[in-house]
Parts: C-alpha cells; structure tokens; sequence
C-alpha cells in the first residue's frame, strides 16, 4: 500500500487513477452484497446522461461515489472525526462552502423563506417547500452537503416501512468507536482489519453496510499508509471468497481482511501500470498536432473514466457529436458496449 502511493505521489495518471478507483470500488461495494451495477451505467448516472431510469442498485452505487469523493476532498482526519461520522452516516449536516459565510437568518439571494412566504400567498409555503427539496437534490447531485431539513414532529425521521425502529445506528457506531479507541496501540494494517471485522460483527448501519471499508481507507490515509489516496477496499475484498470473509473463526476472518487490503494495493500497482502504459500509446498520437487540438483533452478525459460516450466528450471538450466521434477515431479508443446506439468507448 505504501509503495502504491509513494508511485502515485509522483504519477502523471494520478487524478485519473482516483476518480476510475472511486468507480471500480461503487461497483464492488454493490457487487459484494450481491448486486450487479455496470460501469457503464454508473458513469453515465454520474454525468446525468442515462440512457435508462436508474435502478435502486445504481443509485446506491452513486452514493458509494460520492462519498469517496467527499472523504478524500476533506482532510485526512475528517471522516472518523465527529462531524465526519455525523455528515457520512446521515445523521447531521454540515453547510456548504457557500452557506459557510452567510450570517445567520440572512437568505440567499432570491430566495424565500417559509415565514415570508405565509404572509404574502398561501400557495408561496408550498412551492417555498418544493424550493427547498430542488435545492436539497440539486446540491447532492453536486456531490456537496445538503442543507439540514428542519425538524418536523407530524412525520418520524424514518420510515417503519423502510427501517428497524428498534435498530439503535447510534448505540451501535458507538460500539464500533470503543473498539477503534481500544485499538489504537496496534499495528496500523492490523487495527484496520480488526476494524473491517468489527463493522460487520457488529453491523452498525441497515442500509450503508459499505460506509465502513471507506472509514477503514479514511483510518489508512490518516495513519500515512495510503496518505495520498483513499484504499479500494472493496475492489480487494471482490478477490477474498466469501468464506474467508465470513469464516466463523475471528482470525481467519482477519486474515482475510489483510489479504484484502493487500490485493486492494496489488490491484492499485497494476492498473497505475496499464494507465502510465496506455497514456504513453495515446500519447504517441498527439505527435505533430496542432497546438489547438482537443486530442490532449479526449486523453485526460478517457483516462480519468473507465469509458467515455459521445455525450461525455461533446460536454467537455465543447464540439459537435461527428467531431467527438472523429477525435475517438483518432485516438483509436475501443468500443466497450458493442451496440449501434449508446455507445462508449475506453482504453483496451
């Protein structure tokens, strides 16, 4: 693990190996508890160009994402922190960047509180409501923090329908805390799989089982083991049979925990070495171009997704759909999905 990130640390494919990890690792995360997510369906949601209405599965990936994503963007203590934990397993809130700076009681521009809205128009409450839920969704999909709801008492934080009222997630993380803190003298990988095993054991959330091998990469990043990237713990687990991962035994499990972590760094090393090899064949294309090409663009985009569309690249580099389906001839990408329509393209 450390020799990966001593290589990323000085690697012309860094920012793409990150963001194709964080894809790699949703999916895993997805396909350990037994569902199935493309890629390609994850890339494409991510960019809001479905070609379909996404499934319950995909959506859960897409969350996988973007927590990746905030946890890395934070500081390498952030996610096991208070507010961290509080913000991650959806049980408080913090403002984003542009609520940061805003006084209290003071509203953004243009927009309509509920108390002004029940002294001009009835009707204003309701859509100064749906304003509310707009600007909730607008800012996840952004991958940022969503505002705080205001607490209600007509309606119960979570639905009986969805989940186990009885299942205290507080007093459970709180169990999961005590064995970090009792852990803290021991050998970082170590700590680290007692953790992994830990959170299963103890099962700490109903329907986020995957947040823990993201804390437990959050735990690696802050120790210095993987201080500039975040562990696909997932992507090593996928190699790890089940019955290892669930042995009855606690060492065995253990020990698959720290093969898991090791193939999770095998893994890293040898897709670095295919996005340094392949950036080096696409790069040879550019050779005797124009200075205004958007060749290098379509190489930083191809090798920061595990497949790119034609709506992908016509959004990014600002060209037509026949110049995004030229510059993918030129630079001689594969075809991924082997269909007429919809299709994607990535580096063999």
């Amino acid at each position: 693990m450390v020799r990966l990130d001593e290589r990323l640390a000085r690697s012309s494919v860094r920012e793409g190996w990150i963001e194709r990890q964080n894809f790699a690792d949703a999916a895993a995360a997805l396909w350990l508890e037994g569902e199935l997510v493309h890629l390609e369906d994850l890339v494409l949601h991510d960019a809001h160009m479905d070609v379909r209405a996404p499934t319950h599965e995909l959506t859960r990936a897409h969350a996988v994402l973007r927590a990746r994503r905030q946890i890395f963007a934070r500081a390498a203590d952030w996610a096991l922190g208070r507010e961290g934990l509080r913000q991650l397993t959806g049980r408080g809130t913090t403002p984003g960047p542009a609520e940061e700076g805003r006084h209290a009681g003071e509203r953004a521009p243009g927009e309509l509180g509920v108390e002004e809205a029940d002294e001009t128009d009835p009707l204003a409450a309701e859509l100064a409501a749906i304003d509310a839920v707009l600007e909730r969704a607008t800012k996840v999909l952004e991958g940022g923090a969503a505002p705080a709801r205001k607490a209600t008492t007509s309606q119960p934080d979570r639905p009986s329908l969805v989940y186990d009222l009885d299942w205290d997630e507080g007093a459970r993380l709180a169990e999961w805390q005590a064995v970090a803190a009792e852990t803290r003298q021991q050998p970082v990988v170590l700590r680290a799989a007692v953790l992994l095993d830990a959170w299963h054991e103890i099962e700490v959330l109903q329907h986020a089982g995957w947040l823990g091998p993201l804390l437990v990469g959050a735990l690696l990043r802050q120790e210095g083991v993987s201080a500039g990237h975040l562990a696909s713990l997932h992507v090593g687990a996928k190699n790890i049979s089940r019955e290892r991962r669930r042995a009855r035994a606690r060492n065995d499990r253990l020990l698959a925990f720290v093969d898991a972590i090791q193939d999770a760094a095998l893994n890293g090393l040898k897709e670095h070495d295919r996005l340094v090899l392949a950036k080096n064949q696409m790069e040879r294309r550019l050779r005797e171009r124009r200075a205004n090409s958007r060749l290098p663009a379509l190489v930083e985009l191809v090798l920061s997704r595990p497949l790119v569309a034609t709506g992908m690249i016509q959004d990014r580099l600002k060209v037509s759909k026949q110049g995004a389906l030229n510059l993918v001839g030129e630079l001689g990408l594969r075809e991924m999905t082997g269909r007429g329509r919809f299709r994607a393209w990535g580096i063999v």
